[in-house]
This record gives structure tokens, sequence and C-alpha cells, in this order.
């Protein structure tokens, strides 16, 4: 009972430090006077990176808080404004993005003034993105399994078979028979062999007794040696791991370890269980409150709306109109208003919408005003509205008043609620009353507002009769317009129901199974050198480590949740290049594993005698889609993606059809809403193949994903051997692999640890301790990553948009750093002066003298 009380007041503390941080950090970020433009640039940055570090320190505080508590209602609070906060992240991350017109940012200053480490900087999943959807993901899981086992029995997948000539076929025979024999041989002999030995033994001098103390002395001598041996390879090895020479073994789970996680467990167990009381207690409260209160709700609510309209007929000599549900039906009359002023507001609404149509009924609009946004909006394509003409001040935010909205309720509501008699942590009923309480007022006001309504029409029947007919005419052009937008919605999958749209693309091999893999399997160190090297002008090539950030925020996070995906900034299409092995498919299927997301295959070998013609790909991308939005989060999948907008077909590809999506493909991913949680995804090893403009203008986000430095490889090596069972001791030096490995791409490191960790060399690792010299010969059979390979990526990176502005910046840059004029030496001088003299000009210091 005491465990868990800590526990519970430990995240109670933890949520309150979160919330303490986010109010000092909501005052920053909103003053109450607005500060003036800021034109230093790098000032601007050092805001947008402080307010981006203190984000990401509350929203892991906040993850870790809503994963852990049980309390239903507290949840709720939490994930409001742990969505609020994530989609703020998002915001910040697009501010530095156009700013410093690059992907990626460096903030080793910003750790050290804030006490971070490069680990805070990872960006943290939340675990609630699968785990609440858990039933869902099993269910479509078994289905997409049933559906593959079938499409499995009725077109087998033909298993290779090699034909033998006669000859070849009696001699694989003879060798094996042979084999057998020699076998059997062999063990004939040795059991010979042992029965001679044990019958020379019996048939030796019987046997002799040493000295007692002549025996116990050679059995210490024995015992001390194998002691010392074992004490000093001990202490060795401990030194060697005191200097980092040697990769210490993994450590055994401690008791404590074992039972933090059983804790976990058992927590997410009774958040179960209390979830489900909650629940079932909405439906019975509000059944409660609706019979209760019902009628006395109702009634005080049509008293009002009667005496509203006395007193506007009073007051303006005419019944008023009533407000529509768009501007809030009833409720906005009481909005503490006289029927003066509601008179006033609709009368300016009405002229309002005349306005509107005298507009629309004008002709063109001014040329010179179009002129003026044309070349506005070419500029900020260009990226050529500078900070320090204008200045920048801080774009609204979509996310700041949810985030306002949960710390204003956690102020108000939990923050100093007395919760000693809540042991349990279940909900708290009163709070579920009131909220059921203005639901059913809500639904009940509903009702009035047509009750009212009908009796306004009758009261105006009597009084004012000829307002009657424009809402007729106005209800029969809304008629209208609704017939014409069913005409306009073209089905091509008319009267098929999602379940039978999904099994066609299962059974065609377009909906495929993703792979178990989470993004933290996918390795990769910070990168120490990349702000000294920005510093002086030139771009760093990023870290596996910052790859893997930039796809867990414009991937996971958007897809994960609705609301960030919504108000955040929109992402439809994602490009992920990069030369062989460096892990794309790796961080595609982690991205669908985090988020719990279907996966479609339209790559151009997956295709290949699929959906034939023209029409044959509408249909395809129209049911791919489709299927798409109506089982969110979905990701499409494109490998290869530069054979898609080829320039050239090769003669070799052009019976495969590559560009057969080249047309329709940008439409579809245009069509991509905000409420669409759907991300396009390509793969490319060779990006510069393709029609640049055209590539560019379908994946707007493109991240160049490089070969691994040697942080990441000295990471990577020590984990892959760990997992398959190698022994890391004194001889394994994985500092010189790592350094060895230079230019070689996680594929290659893991192909190379495969052909040399067979099950055979690890049973003798205890006799032969494994060394760095058996990787080198099948590591001098893969081909790296050549420097040539490297710059072409480089190269092609630079005429992406952002790489153009990003190379715009870096000169611009040069441009502004001052010049240092090196001293010259007496000998420079000399060698100038003789240099004059030959060429026939005289040193102008000798004039003066």
């Amino acid at each position: 009972m005491h465990h868990c009380s800590a526990l519970l007041s430990s995240y109670g503390r933890m949520w309150a430090e979160a919330q303490g941080a986010l109010d000092e950090l909501l005052e920053d970020e909103a003053p109450t006077v607005q500060p003036p433009p800021q034109k230093d640039h790098l000032q601007v940055f050092q805001t947008l990176a402080s307010f981006y570090l203190r984000y990401l320190q509350i929203f892991r505080a906040l993850e870790a808080v809503y994963d852990q508590l049980v309390h239903p209602q507290k949840r709720r609070t939490v994930r409001h404004v742990l969505e609020g906060v994530m989609g703020r992240l998002l915001e910040l991350k697009n501010d530095m993005v156009d700013l410093e017109a690059s992907e990626f940012h460096y903030f080793d200053d910003m750790l050290q003034d804030l006490k971070m480490t490069p680990e805070d900087l990872e960006v943290p999943i939340p675990r609630y993105f699968v785990r609440e959807r858990m039933k869902v993901l099993k269910q479509r899981e078994k289905m997409l399994a049933h559906i593959l086992a079938k499409r499995e029995q009725l077109h087998p997948e033909p298993v290779p078979v090699q034909t033998m000539s006669m000859e070849r076929a009696v001699r694989v025979l003879q060798v094996s028979e042979r084999a057998r024999q020699g076998r059997l041989r062999a063990h004939f002999m040795k059991q010979i062999t042992e029965q001679e030995r044990r019958r020379r033994s019996h048939e030796g001098c019987g046997p002799c007794m040493p000295h007692p103390q002549l025996a116990a002395t050679l059995i210490q001598k024995v015992w001390r040696g194998y002691r010392q041996r074992k004490k000093t390879s001990k202490e060795r090895l401990d030194e060697m791991i005191f200097l980092g020479m040697v990769t210490p073994r993994p450590p055994v789970s401690s008791p404590a370890e074992k039972r933090a996680w059983q804790a976990e467990r058992s927590r997410r167990q009774v958040q179960e269980q209390h979830e489900a009381e909650y629940q079932q207690a909405l439906v019975n409260l509000k059944e409660s409150v609706r019979s209760v209160d019902g009628p006395d709700i109702k009634a005080t609510l049509q008293d009002q709306i009667r005496q509203w309209f006395l007193e506007c007929r009073d007051a303006t000599g005419s019944f008023p109109d009533f407000p529509s549900v768009e501007d809030g039906g009833s409720a906005s009359i009481f909005a503490e208003k006289t029927p003066e002023q509601v008179a006033a507001e609709l009368a300016a609404k009405q002229e309002e919408k005349e306005e509107k149509k005298k507009k629309k009924s004008k002709g063109k609009p001014d040329k010179r005003a179009g002129k003026d946004r044309k070349e506005k909006k070419k500029e900020k394509k260009r990226g050529e509205v500078s900070t320090e003409e204008d200045g920048w001040t801080m774009r609204p935010s979509g996310f700041l008043s949810t985030v306002s909205e949960g710390a204003k309720l956690y102020r108000e509501v939990w923050q100093a609620r007395d919760e000693c008699y809540n042991f349990p942590q279940r909900f708290d009923p009163q709070l579920v009353r009131e909220e059921k309480r203005q639901e059913v007022e809500e639904e009940i006001r509903l009702q009035v507002d047509e009750l009212m309504k009908q009796e306004l029409e009758t009261l105006r029947m009597v009084v004012d009769r000829d307002k009657g007919r424009t809402k007729k005419m106005s209800n029969k052009t809304q008629k209208k317009v609704k017939e014409r937008r069913a005409r306009g919605d073209r089905e091509l999958v008319p009267r098929r129901t999602i379940e039978s749209l999904y099994e066609e693309l299962a059974m065609e091999g377009v909906l495929v199974r993703t792979m178990n893999i989470k993004m933290s399997e996918y390795l990769g160190e910070y990168s120490y050198l990349a702000t000294s090297l920005r510093q002086r002008a030139v771009e760093p090539m990023p870290s596996l480590s910052d790859v893997r950030q930039l796809v867990t925020l414009y991937g996971v996070l958007p897809l994960g949740s609705q609301s960030v995906h919504e108000r955040g900034p929109l992402i439809r299409s994602l490009l992920l290049a990069g030369p062989t092995g460096v892990g794309k498919k790796t961080l595609l299927h982690a991205l669908c594993t985090e988020t719990g997301a279907n996966l479609f295959q339209l790559s151009r070998a997956n295709l290949v005698g699929k959906y034939p013609g023209r029409s044959g790909v509408q249909l395809l991308l129209h049911m791919v889609f489709k299927v798409a939005r109506q089982l969110q989060p979905s990701v499409i999948w494109i490998e290869d993606a530069e054979k898609t907008f080829y320039k050239k077909v090769p003669k070799q590809e052009k019976e495969l059809e590559p560009r057969r999506l080249k047309r329709d493909l940008p439409k579809m991913v245009k069509s991509i809403k905000a409420e669409d949680r759907i991300l396009l995804v390509g793969t490319s090893c060779r990006p510069f193949d393709a029609d640049h403009r055209a590539l560019c203008k379908v994946y707007r986000k493109i991240v160049l994903i490089p070969r691994p430095d040697y942080a990441s490889r000295l990471t990577f090596w020590r984990e892959l051997l760990m997992t398959r069972g190698a022994q890391l001791g004194p001889t394994l030096d994985l500092s010189s692999l790592a350094k060895v490995t230079d230019g070689y791409t996680p594929g290659h490191i893991l192909r190379v640890a495969q052909s040399v960790l067979s099950v055979r060399r690890l049973s003798e690792q205890v006799r032969r301790p494994l060394t760095a010299v058996e990787f080198l010969q099948p590591l001098a059979r893969q081909d790296p990553v050549y420097k040539e390979e490297e710059e072409a990526f480089k190269a092609w990176y630079s005429r992406t948009p952002l790489g153009k502005r990003r190379a715009r910046a870096n000169a611009s840059n040069l441009a502004a750093m001052p010049r240092t004029r090196k001293k010259k030496s007496g000998k420079d001088l000399k060698n100038r002066r003789q240099e004059r003299v030959k060429n026939g000009t005289r040193d102008r210091r000798k004039k003066t003298k």
C-alpha cells in the first residue's frame, strides 16, 4: 500500500512540475506586452530553440505521466495538454526550418545552458498511439493474415527446382554413400581403440599411492594458479572497461527492475478497469440527470426564449429572427446581451451578407492588387523575405489555446484538489455529473430551439406574414446545391464495402504486412562536430540520430494523433533518399509499427501486370486512398521513387512501365486534407536519375540519409554483436572495426556479421574468442559508398528547394563575415618589391621617402 501511494504521489508530483514549467513557458511565449520584431538572426534562432527544448522536456514528462496515471479524468486532462504540446513542438520545428532553411538543427550551447544531454534531444513516441488501439490492430492483423493465407492457397509461389544431369546425380549419391560408410568405419574403430585402452589399463601394475603431503602440494599449486589467473584476468577486464577500451557485458536485470516492470503492467491493468467503470458511469449518470433535471431545464429555457421574443417585440417593433445553429442557436441569446444588442448584431450580419453578394456580383478584382499578391507569393517561395529588413515576429499558433485550456483546467480542478479519500484513484462522480448536465442541457436546448422556431413562425403568421417566402426560397436553393454536389461526386467503385476493397488490395499484394520494428532499433549517435562546422559556414552531413528524430517529428507524431494532424503543419509526403543499406525501409516499417498504420505498396515492381491502362491506374489509386481514409492512419510506400519520374525510361525497364503513376499521383497527393491521416513515403537510392522538378513537386519534405559516422558505426557494431550472442572481450577491438568500416552502411555491416557469426562460431567463443580480423575478409567483398556517390547526393540535395535556400543563406553569411588580412612578413615584401622592379614599376613608399 505504501509503495503504491509513493508511486501515485511521484507521478502526481511529476505532473505538477511539468505544469509549473508549462505555465512559465506560456508566460514567455505570450507576454502581456508584445515585443518588437527581432532582426538578429542568431537571437531569433536561440528564442525558437529554447522554446523547442523546453517543450520537449515537458513533452517527455507528460508522456510518462499519461502512461502511468490510473485516474481516468486526470488522464483526459493530461492527454489534452499532451496533444497541444506535440502540436506546438511541430510548429516550432517548422519555424526553425523556415528560418535556417535546413531540416537539421544543432543545440550544443543551448544544451549546456538547460543542463540537458544529447539523449534528451530524442523525441519520445507516445505509447498510447498503439496501446489504446491494440484490439483494433489485432483484429486487423488477424484479417490480413487470413487473406494472405487464402492468397497463398490460390496462388502458391513456385518453388525453384534445380535440374541435374544423370552423371552429377550418380556422383552425389556416390559421395553420400562413401561418407556414410566412412562415418560407420570411424565409429567402429573408435570403439575398438577404447576397448584396447581399457584392457591395457587393467593388465598393468597395481595402483601406486603417492605421498599425501606431495599430493596436497600439487593440488594447492594447481588451484592457486587457477585462482590467480582468474583474478588477474578479471582485474585486467575491469581496467579496460573503466578506460572505455572494452564494452561491458549487458547487465542482467536486477530484482528491483523486474518489480518495476511488473508494477507498470499492473498499473495498466488498473487503467483499463477504471476506464471501463468510467465509461459505464457516463451512461448511467447521464440518464439520471436527464430524468431528474431534464423537465426543469426544458421549462426554464422555454420561458426565457418567450420572454426574449416579447422584449425584442417591445424594443424594435417586430419579432426577431431566430439564431441559426451555426450562430449557436438560443445559446447566443443569453450571452449577457440586451434585446437591442442582439437585434443590432443580426442586422449587422445581414448587411455583411449583402456586401458579400455585391462583391461577388462585381467584375474582376484590381489587376494591381493581383500583381502585388503574385509578387509576395513569389518572394515567399524564393525565401527572399529577410529578417534583417522586416524583423521577425512569432507566428500565430493553433495549439497555444489548447495548452492554455489544459493548464487552466489543471489549476482550477486538480491542483488544489484533496484526494486522500480516493486512494484507488477512481473517477469523481461529481465532475461527471457536472459534465453530463451540460451535455443534457445542450441536447434539450436543440429540442427547445426547434419547438420555439415553430412557435415564432406561428406568431409571425399572425403579426408579420410577409417574411415567410424568403426562407422557402432559401430552402429551395439549398436543396439545389445539395443535388448539384451529389451529381458531381463520382464514385469509381460504387456499392462496394471497405472490407471487399481491403481484401482485393491484400489479394493483389498492394496491402502488405509491416515488420515489427521499433524506432529505437534504428541506431545512431549524436553529431558532436556539426555546430563547429556550421559556424565555419560548412554544411555538415546529418547523423543517423538526427534522421531518426526527423522521421519521428514528420511522420510518427502527426499520424499518431488526429488533432496534431488536423491543426499542425500539413505534411502529405516524405522522401527518404540515401545510398543502399542506410536503413530507409527500417525507418518506413518503424513508422508503421509505432503508429499502427496500414502499409500500401505502390512500387514499380509490385504493380507489374496489375490494373493495366490509364483507367486501371485511376481505379487503383482511388481504391487505395479510399481504404486509407477509412482505416486511418495509413502509409503509402513507393520504392525506387525516382523511377516514377524518369526523364527517359531505360530500354530494359520499358516493359515494367515505371512511369505509370506519374500523371495521377500528384493529384491524389494534393487531395490529402488535414483530417486525412495519410502519408506518402518514397524511398530512393538514386534520386538524381529522376526529373528534379516533378520529384520535388510530389515530395515536399526530403530527408537525405548519409552513410554513418564513426560514433554511429561503433554503436551499431556493439549492439549488433551483442544481440546476436557474441561475447565482447579484449580481443575484439570494436574501435578499430568502426574505423575500418568508414564508408560502409549498416546494411553492409549486418551482412558481414551474419556471415561471420554462424552457430558453430558462436559455440566456439569460450575456447576461441572473437577477433576483429575475422570480419575483414567478408568486409572486403562489400562495395562501400565511395566519395563520388556521396558528392552526387550532396549536389542533388543542393538543387532541392530547401537546398537552394540553404545555399543562399550560406552565401549571405560568408559575405557578412569580416575579412581578416594576414600580416605580411619582411620576406614577402622583399619578394614583392623585386617583382615590381622587374616589371618596370616603382614602389610608392620609396617616392614618399
